[in-house]
């Protein structure tokens, strides 16, 4: 052997047996105090960390406990404990001059508490805001791997936990910007992605601190996130792609939601065509609010504008929002209606037609009330004999509406709530029957009440006439939805009738009480300007 491969091999196991007694010659646990006073000055909370090791081949320092204090004016237990820490650190200074300078912090599954308080300020949001060393404190990198966070409010005990939580920041400082990439599991097993910058801290409410990012979600379950109610049956799951841009106290967010299986009436079936939501949002960081800006909903090819106004602040988000649509393909919305507790006669489909609504969404998003007035017009309802069903009534003997159902004009007041539909003022034409109005409801059985009258005026069979023409029509009914007040007057045979059933199998029974109260109106003489005012107050909108 070589004199210069002896050298060699016994410089290399000098090299071995000092790496192996470095740790033992170097007590790294004497900078235990040190990094816990800077670290507790950097976020203005107390830290603790377990005894420090040292690992040369990693250059790093490790611990296998960490707690960081919580807020106080929320709770004694810790904001922040984790399992292990990695510390990088520069190894040639901590051997000659023993001076620890931090390159890394690694934190492996930390587990992290953020609650909101009843005024709507985070337990995270006074993190640097006692530090007077923030100027000096910076790390390299930062990553927090295969963590758990926990949300709450300290207005209930509810929590939504979000597991294998990645963080990862570079050139981190409280006083400068930094890149941070954020990755989750929600609740009910969708994904959560983030990129972007965020910095410099703001001291005064950490809450606040500037983000520019664009975030993705997969398959956000809006029962198990709390967004709806889940004992009511009610859900849906959201894929989401925005961007955000916050500075101060406010936050530009634009960008589209989808709607997947969208439940919104205990009852009801999931959609099976999602709703595309193309929204551009102001939030107001400081009071929890924000203004959506006019923004668009589509369902297949049926477009509809949206504005108004929500609130994060409470228990549960609460919206104020404006929906209107014209024009739009009744055929396109039929995959929709069952997630509001209307399911189509078995064979029936809606074929044809145009559909206007004009509606305000108001309430908790829990429980989300709708009102407002919806039309249609020259709708064709496929598969559906509407003449067989409504024979079990005399009055419509030899009725033959064929096997589709033409509807010239329909409109109707429309509430929908968790716990059913009603529709007051239902005014509609129907080709070979005449002019029905009435009210009724639709509640979380899908069961049917209603209270209709019939005008016939044609003879039975021979058809309400020629109908009305396509733009005439649509205008006229887009008034009636935009502020209009109409109700038709029609004159002819009258026959009050239920119906009774659900929604997939109604079911046309005789009205006896409407008949004796209409033979009783006639005897008076009282005038009949409409159907609503013959049958009094019947057909009264229920409070």
């Amino acid at each position: 052997m070589s004199r210069t491969v002896r050298i060699s091999l016994a410089i290399g196991g000098a090299i071995v047996v000092l790496l192996v007694i470095m740790p033992f010659l170097i007590s790294v646990d004497q900078f235990r105090p040190t990094i816990e006073a800077k670290a507790s000055a950097a976020l203005g909370r107390k830290v603790d960390i377990g005894k420090l090791t040292l690992s040369v081949l990693s250059s790093s320092l490790s611990t296998e406990t960490l707690a960081v204090a919580d807020d106080p004016a929320f709770s004694k237990s810790s904001f922040l404990t984790a399992k292990s820490v990695n510390v990088g650190v520069k190894l040639w200074p901590l051997i000659v001059s023993r001076s620890l300078f931090v390159t890394g912090v690694t934190i492996q599954n930390p587990e992290v508490t953020l609650i909101r308080n009843a005024v709507g300020r985070w337990n995270y949001s006074s993190l640097g805001s006692a530090s007077g060393a923030t100027s000096s404190f910076s790390v390299k990198t930062l990553e927090l791997n295969d963590g758990r966070i926990v949300v709450g409010s300290t207005t209930t005990q509810k929590r939504s936990t979000y597991d294998h939580v990645k963080v990862m920041a570079s050139d981190v400082s409280m006083t400068s910007e930094c890149p941070v990439t954020v990755s989750a599991t929600l609740p009910g097993g969708g994904t959560f992605t983030l990129a972007g910058t965020m910095g410099p801290v703001n001291q005064a409410d950490a809450a606040l601190t500037p983000l520019a990012a664009t975030i993705a979600v997969e398959r956000l379950n809006l029962a198990t996130t709390g967004f709806l109610d889940p004992s009511a049956g009610l859900g849906g799951l959201v894929d989401l792609k925005v961007t955000i841009a916050s500075r101060n106290d406010e936050a530009a967010v634009a960008g589209s939601a989808t709607v997947s299986k969208a439940l919104l009436v205990a009852g009801g079936s999931p959609a099976s065509q999602p709703v595309v939501v193309e929204f551009d949002t102001t939030y107001n960081l400081h009071n929890h609010s924000g203004v959506l800006n006019p923004s668009t909903v589509k369902i297949a090819g049926a477009t509809g504008r949206l504005n108004g106004t929500y609130d994060v602040g409470g228990e549960y988000t609460t919206v104020n929002v404006k929906v209107v649509g014209e024009r739009m393909p009744a055929k396109d919305l039929e995959s929709f209606v069952p997630a509001l507790g209307i399911r189509l006669p078995s064979g029936a489909h809606l074929a044809a037609g145009t559909a206007a609504a004009n509606l305000t969404v108001v309430g908790a998003t829990n429980r989300l009330v709708t009102t407002g007035r919806v039309g249609l017009v020259n709708a064709k309802v496929t598969g559906f004999d509407l003449g067989a069903k409504v024979r079990a009534i005399s009055d419509f003997t030899g009725l033959n509406t064929g096997k589709d159902l033409d509807i010239e004009t329909l409109t109707t007041n429309l509430r929908i709530a968790p716990d059913g539909l009603r529709f007051d003022r239902f005014d509609a034409v129907v080709r070979s029957l005449g002019h029905l109005t009435g009210a009724g409801t639709v509640d979380a059985r899908n069961r049917l009440d209603f209270k209709m009258v019939a005008m016939l005026t044609n003879p039975l069979g021979g058809g309400v006439g020629a109908a009305v023409g396509t733009a005439g029509a649509v205008n006229d009914v887009l008034g009636m939805i935009t502020g209009g007040d109409a109700v038709r007057s029609a004159k002819g045979q009258r026959i009050p009738f239920l119906v009774q059933g659900t929604t997939s199998d109604p079911v046309f029974v005789p009205d006896v009480g409407g008949l004796v109260l209409q033979t009783l109106k006639q005897q008076v003489g009282t005038p009949q300007a409409s159907p609503l005012g013959a049958l009094g107050d019947l057909f009264k909108p229920r409070p």
